[in-house]
């Protein structure tokens, strides 16, 4: 099994490695104009890409045959990945569920944080302190996450072959995937900590370089940028929680540290975890590290889909449930991880409720329905948490890549410029009405059996569990109220896209670029409401079929755990936010339902000005920082140094007056210096 997680890791590994070097060779390059590419160099003169930036620089010198050996070199290691990851979970739910017997790591006693699983340690990297195992781990929790990152990344891959056609950086598009695909494969995979903390740092370069793919556009270079920043603030607490788990543990190896965790004292267990939760915060974009993901839309929406159902937002969930034990012994860090749930899964939703941006819309999506997994886990379910964290990945993924569909078509990420397009999408209006149904959590989609096992898990943590009572009633009311606004967001972006009709002429508008939230890419040209719009290419098509499949029938994997009164009141309540937005719809279907919002909606768009707020908080105060050491650099150290040349400049005129090269003046100072010898020897006799 070992063997095999290792070829899942190192394949997307060597594919980045040979789409970085080899892609380009031999060169042939093809000159492509404007008029056979239309915006962002696609080769489709009728396909604009409305995220793509429309700069020349991508419509001149397409090297056509490096995109096609780029397309294979990034597409069938990965899918040979997802092949041995499917074998693997196949292979560990029968060595575990299936009646076979699996070797058990011996982590801890009393059955208390125990990890059965097949584990090998390849290395030993002595420190000095503290060693670091080098060594990959394949249990029930790795196994079936790894399958949701392959095929995710597969579907990815495949889908971007159409979406990118026609760019000419494409080789590093396609090997910077396979690269985030490898790290977080690393993650999941890693028996240490210091090997996850690799897998855990390379997906934020890879994040940087794929948010800031166009980065001619200024607004996608300052949201890499910003995505960068922020979720390395919440890597410095995770890097210190993790040398306070392996210092107290005296070991990084995962299980080891598992099994120490009944012999650590309260205190060493909440500073541990309250800083890991920083990065989780960071990674898996939780308040109040969220801001950095709906600017992230900035970038390819293929990128937007692996990011947001597979890659850097799982990952924070994962190591929480990776590390459950020592969670469940800080009691007060779950408190902590409840408050910042109830209140990120909420106010995501009222802020996805109010955006005109569909690619946004999914964004604040995504931080809510994490927030869920987050509530679950602070609820003490790691079972719900994980469940919907995989159905999750398979509908958000399939979402976001019918976005890039739509996006495809219309030329807009506006739903303002969008409407009337199920007849013309009629695959991508199936395949998102899917989507947006396992969103919603509506029967018989997947999401509505671990969206279930959710709100359960929270209820039942009312009466017993590892929160305080406030704590618990927080987290139960804001989980069935987002739960009605899901149902609002989500059937406000299914009406505005594909019912009513289109508006003719529309320009789309982008925000001022002093905002802190940009619209993702560069200005629009929205096509006409007359033109027709067609389908996407087979390439963009076939991966959202395929993943509109596990999306409405992987939750029947859980079909008998179904909690009826839970989910029939869960049903009610996200059918009456979507009845309401369909009456306000209805009653006038060119004008937004956000309105019913009132005098909140402006808030809401503005994602309540966390972004202002930390704007005066930090931002600024340190950009008035940074001119003061400016200043002061240039005025007291440059002007120190600068001041001493001027010195030195004065004093040698000064001297240069005197050895002037003039032989009578030098006789004359020769003739008075013996004057004045003289005149002292006669006086001073």
């Amino acid at each position: 099994m070992i063997t095999i997680a290792s070829l899942v890791i190192l394949l997307p590994f060597l594919a980045a490695l040979t789409g970085l070097l080899g892609s380009r060779f031999p060169r042939r390059l093809h000159h492509v104009t404007p008029s056979a590419t239309g915006e962002g160099g696609i080769l489709e003169a009728d396909a604009p890409r409305a995220d793509a930036p429309r700069s020349d620089a991508f419509k001149v010198n397409v090297d056509t045959a490096a995109n096609h050996r780029a397309a294979w070199i990034a597409v069938v290691p990965t899918a040979v990945s997802a092949a041995l990851a499917i074998w693997l979970a196949y292979a560990t739910w029968a060595a575990t569920g299936g009646g076979g017997a699996e070797r058990s790591a011996p982590v801890g006693p009393g059955g208390q944080g125990t990890i059965d699983g097949v584990t090998a340690a390849f290395t030993v990297i002595e420190t000095g302190s503290v060693p670091i195992s080098v060594g990959l781990l394949v249990d029930g929790l790795a196994a079936s996450i790894a399958v949701l990152v392959a095929v995710v990344a597969l579907a990815v891959q495949i889908y971007s072959v159409g979406y990118m056609r026609g760019d000419r950086r494409y080789p590093s598009y396609s090997s910077f995937i396979s690269l985030f695909t490898s790290a977080m494969l690393l993650v999941v995979y890693a028996a240490d900590l210091m090997v996850l903390y690799v897998g855990w740092e390379i997906m934020g370069l890879c994040s940087y370089l794929l948010v800031g793919h166009w980065w001619e556009d200024r607004a996608n270079s300052r949201a890499a940028i910003k995505a960068f920043l922020v979720t390395r603030i919440g890597d410095v607490g995770f890097l210190f929680g993790i040398f306070v788990l392996g210092t107290a543990a005296g070991s990084f190896r995962i299980a080891d540290v598992i099994a120490e965790v009944p012999e650590m004292s309260s205190g060493t267990l909440i500073v541990a975890t309250m800083l890991l939760l920083a990065g989780v915060a960071g990674k898996s974009a939780q308040v109040p590290l969220h801001v950095w993901l709906p600017d992230a839309m900035a970038g390819p929406t293929p990128i937007s889909a692996l990011i947001h159902a597979a890659t850097m937002v799982a990952a924070g969930i994962f190591v929480v449930a990776r590390l459950y034990p020592a969670f469940l012994g800080a009691r007060p860090t779950l408190d902590v991880l409840a408050v910042l749930a109830a209140i990120g899964m909420l106010g995501a939703a009222f802020a996805a409720l109010a955006q005109d941006d569909l690619k946004r819309v999914l964004a604040y999506s995504t931080i809510s329905q994490l927030a869920y997994m987050a509530g679950a886990l602070a609820a003490g379910s790691r079972s719900a948490a994980i469940f919907h964290l995989i159905t999750h990945g398979a509908f958000k993924a399939l979402l976001f890549l019918c976005a890039g569909a739509v996006i495809h078509a219309v030329g807009s990420n506006l739903m303002s410029t969008m409407g009337g397009l199920r007849r013309g999408l009629p695959v991508t209006f199936a395949a998102m009405t899917i989507g947006f149904a396992a969103l919603m959590g509506l029967p018989p989609a997947s999401g509505f059996f671990s969206k279930d096992e959710v709100l359960v898990a929270i209820e039942h943590s009312l009466s017993s569990g590892p929160l305080t009572g406030a704590a618990a009633l927080l987290l139960y009311g804001c989980a069935l109220a987002t739960v009605a606004v899901t149902g609002a967001y989500a059937t406000r972006a299914w009406l505005r896209t594909f019912f009513g009709q289109r508006a003719s002429q529309i320009q789309a508008q982008t925000q001022p670029a002093s905002m802190s939230t940009p619209v993702s890419g560069a200005p629009h040209t929205v096509r006409d409401a007359h033109t027709p719009v067609h389908e996407a290419p087979a390439t963009m098509r076939w991966p959202i079929l395929v993943l509109a499949v596990p999306a409405l029938l992987l939750g029947f994997a859980r079909v008998g755990d179904v909690h009826w009164d839970a989910a029939v009141l869960s049903l009610a309540v996200a059918l009456l936010g979507a009845g309401a937005v369909y009456a306000v719809w209805r009653s006038d279907p060119l004008a937004d339902p956000a309105r019913l919002l009132g005098p909140f909606r402006a808030p809401c768009e503005q994602a309540f000005h966390v972004d202002s707020v930390y704007t005066g908080l930090f931002v600024r105060p340190v950009l008035l920082l940074a001119s003061l050491v400016v200043r002061a650099d240039g005025r007291v150290v440059d002007g120190a140094v600068r001041g001493s040349g001027r010195a030195t400049l004065s004093l040698a005129g000064l001297v240069r007056l005197v050895q002037n090269g003039n032989a009578q003046l030098y006789i004359t100072g020769l003739l008075a210096g013996v004057l004045l010898i003289a005149a002292g020897a006669v006086i001073f006799r």
